[in-house]
C-alpha cells in the first residue's frame, strides 16, 4: 500500500500544520509501480484482476526487472508472457522523473533539474570522489524552513515528493551512470544523502517507504550505513527515524546559542538546542562507529568565533554525543544576507574542535559553478524562465 499523503505536514516558519494536500493522479490514469513494496506491487496486480498466485509470481518478476535490471518497458521483460505485456502497459507504468536539464561542473559534480508528472521542478546532485560517489536526494518540491543562509529555503513549498519520485532519483542516477544490471561491487553510486530540497522528516512516511526499497537486498541494495538523512531538527520525528529507517543521522546545527540559531534556523524557536541535542543523544543506533554528523555552515562574524567553537565542544561533551562536525564554507547566492568566513577563521575553528578529540573536517565546496553546492539548490528553472521571457521580449 502506498503511503498516505492526503495529510501533508506543511510547516510554517516555525511549526508544522497538517493541511490536506491531495496528490495529483497521472493524466493517463496508470498506476506507478516504482516506489511500491513487493506486497504493494502484488496487491496492485490483484486489484487490476490477476488471480492471487499469478499476482505473486508476476510481482516477483516485476520487482527484479525494475530494481535489478533498471528496465522501464514491459515489452523487454522476457520472462513475462508476450500477451500479458500490453495488459500491464495499459494499467501500469515504470517511470523516472522527467529531466529538464542536466549540468556537469568542472569538478565532475552533476546536477539534474527534474520535473514531476504534474509539472513541478526539483533537483538532485551527484558528487563523485576517488573512493565513493554520493547522490544528494530531494524529499520535497521547495522547502519552508526559511533557514536564512539557504537559497532553497527561499522557495515556497509546493508538495511532498512521493516514494516513486524519491526512489526514481536513485534509479535515474543509475541510468546516467550505466549501473544496470545492479551490481553489489564496483558501483560509482555508493552513498545517498537525504540533503537535497526539503526537510525529510516533514515527509516521513514517503521517505521511509522509499528508503526501504533503496536498502532492500533484493532491491537497490544500498546498506543503511551508506545512507545519511539530514534534518534541521524536527525533534518529535527523530526517534521514529532511528527506529523505522535506521540510517545515519546528520543535524543542521549551524549555531551554538539560542539567539543565533533562532535567527538562522527558525525551527529552533520551536525545538531548541538542548531539546535537539537530547534527541541526538537518544537517537537509536548512534555509537562511535555510527556517529551523528553536525553540519555547521561558516558565516563570517556570525557563528565562527573561537568562543563558538569552544561552546560546540562543551555541548557535544555535555550530551556525550558520538559526533563529528562537518564545517561547510558558506556558498553565496545573490541577495544572501551573509558572507563566508575567511579560510584562516575556518581553520582556527576546526583546530579547536580537533584538539578536543572531535573530528571537524572542512567540506570542500563542490559544484559551485552550476549552483549545485550545499544550500544552493533552487530550481534553475526559475532563472531559466526569466531568461526565456527576456529573450522573448527582445525578439
Amino acid at each position: 500500500m502506498s503511503a498516505d499523503t492526503t495529510l501533508m505536514p506543511i510547516p510554517g516558519p516555525i511549526d508544522p500544520v497538517p493541511v490536506p494536500r491531495p496528490t495529483t493522479p497521472r493524466a493517463d490514469g496508470r498506476q506507478e509501480l516504482v516506489g511500491l513494496s513487493k506486497d504493494g506491487i502484488r496487491a496492485a496486480l490483484e486489484a487490476a484482476g490477476l488471480e492471487p498466485r499469478q499476482a505473486k509470481l508476476r510481482a516477483k518478476q516485476l520487482w527484479h526487472w525494475i530494481y535489478n535490471r533498471g528496465v522501464t518497458d514491459f515489452s523487454l521483460m522476457t520472462d513475462i508472457a508476450k500477451a500479458q505485456q500490453p495488459w500491464l502497459a495499459e494499467r501500469f507504468t515504470i517511470a523516472r522523473p522527467g529531466v529538464v536539464e542536466a549540468q556537469v561542473s568542472t569538478d565532475g559534480t552533476r546536477k539534474w533539474l527534474l520535473k514531476t508528472h504534474d509539472g513541478h521542478d526539483f533537483e538532485m546532485v551527484f558528487i563523485p570522489d576517488a573512493d565513493r560517489g554520493t547522490l544528494c536526494v530531494s524529499s520535497q518540491v521547495g522547502c519552508t524552513l526559511n533557514c536564512r543562509f539557504c537559497h532553497t529555503g527561499t522557495m515556497r513549498l509546493v508538495r511532498n515528493l512521493e516514494p516513486h519520485e524519491i526512489v526514481g532519483q536513485v534509479m535515474l542516477a543509475r541510468d546516467a551512470l550505466g549501473e544496470w544490471p545492479s551490481q553489489p561491487e564496483g558501483r560509482m553510486l555508493t552513498n545517498i544523502v537525504m540533503m537535497g530540497m526539503g526537510e525529510p522528516l516533514y515527509n516521513f512516511d514517503n521517505v521511509r517507504d522509499a528508503l526501504k526499497i533503496v536498502m532492500d537486498g533484493d532491491g537497490l541494495g544500498l546498506s543503511k550505513r551508506r545512507i545519511t538523512l539530514s534534518t534541521s531538527g524536527v525533534v518529535p520525528m527523530m526517534e521514529r527515524c532511528g527506529d523505522e529507517i535506521g540510517v545515519n543521522l546528520a543535524v543542521s546545527l549551524h549555531a551554538v546559542t539560542k539567539e543565533i540559531r533562532d535567527e538562522i534556523v527558525p525551527l529552533n524557536r520551536k525545538y531548541g538546542i538542548e531539546e535537539l541535542l537530547q534527541a541526538c543523544a537518544d537517537y537509536p543506533g548512534a555509537n562511535n562507529a555510527r556517529r551523528i554528523t553536525f553540519e555547521y555552515v561558516m558565516l563570517k562574524d556570525k557563528n565562527d568565533s573561537d568562543e563558538h567553537a569552544r561552546e560546540l565542544v562543551r555541548l557535544i561533551r555535555h550530551y556525550r554525543l558520538p559526533a563529528k562536525v562537518n564545517l561547510i564554507p558558506f556558498n553565496p547566492w545573490p541577495g544572501a544576507p551573509y558572507e563566508c568566513s575567511t579560510p584562516e577563521r575556518i581553520r582556527a575553528f576546526s583546530n579547536i574542535i580537533f584538539e578536543a578529540g572531535i573530528s571537524a573536517p572542512v567540506r570542500t565546496p563542490r559544484g559551485r559553478d552550476i549552483d549545485a553546492a550545499c544550500g544552493q539548490l533552487k530550481t534553475a528553472a526559475e532563472k531559466k524562465r526569466r531568461s526565456e521571457l527576456d529573450a522573448e521580449r527582445a525578439g
